[in-house]
């Protein structure tokens, strides 16, 4: 069946990924966790960190989804789970991340976004780590001012048929709440208000700190100035996981 597959890919694309492979040799391999509140720009970094480094993209979010799709035993007992207004359980989760990290694309290490979220959910990942042999590298903790984040968060506005985005500071529109393209009205997404803001953020940090306090006893955490311009912030990323 693969090769099948493979007879199918142009040589541009074979060579192209032969090279990249080879290039990703002799990188070191690095497990990584980013830590975040909403806006922080974690979604900004994570791409670099990913082709700088060979590492896979692990957003247990996307991971659940993806297994209950493709119909994976663990995908099975997931959708069962949340057809019945469930929490998937910490167990299942680490399962679904065991399965991931078979993948060769993983081989270089992996970036974990949005997980673990509590110490016991961290127990976990270490237990599963620890039996192949590995441990985590590094926890990037993207710190940002509670109040830098409501005027990122609460500036945004969006084109709902072209998904283009605007902000009041950063990129304003030409004419403010029209889309410079359209010439149509701009819309604020109901969870970029103030008031949602303020219970996401509360919510994390009392979910986070725990967690966040668990690597720091590790000696793993670095902390990110993550409300710095993105290519600084790209700069003291790259620093801190090479340390």
């Amino acid at each position: 069946m693969a090769a099948a597959n493979l007879e199918d890919v142009t040589s541009v694309d074979l060579l192209n990924e032969l090279l990249r492979r080879m290039k990703c040799s002799s990188k070191p391999d690095k497990r990584l966790i980013l830590v975040g509140p909403p806006g922080c720009g974690k979604g900004t970094q994570s791409p670099v960190i990913k082709e700088e480094y060979c590492l896979c993209h692990l957003a247990t979010g996307d991971m659940l989804r993806a297994a209950v799709a493709a119909k994976t035993p663990l995908g099975i007992k997931a959708k069962e789970t949340m057809d019945k207004g469930e929490l998937v359980s910490d167990d299942l989760v680490v399962g679904i991340i065991d399965d991931a990290l078979k993948k060769p694309s993983c081989q270089k290490g992996f970036i974990l976004d949005g997980f673990p979220r509590t110490v016991v959910q961290a127990q976990k990942l270490d237990e599963l780590l620890e039996k192949r042999g590995v441990k985590i590298d590094k926890v990037l903790n993207f710190a940002v001012d509670d109040a830098i984040l409501e005027e990122r968060i609460t500036g945004r506005w969006i084109h709902p048929a072209s998904g283009r985005t605007y902000h009041t500071k950063f990129a304003p529109s030409k004419v403010p709440g029209v889309d410079d393209v359209t010439g149509e009205p701009l819309i604020q997404r109901k969870d970029d208000t103030a008031a949602v803001l303020k219970s996401r953020l509360e919510a994390f940090h009392k979910q986070t700190k725990p967690v966040i306090d668990y690597y720091s006893e590790k000696g793993v955490v670095a902390n990110i100035h993550a409300e710095k311009p993105p290519k600084e912030v790209t700069i003291e990323v790259q620093k801190a996981v090479s340390s």
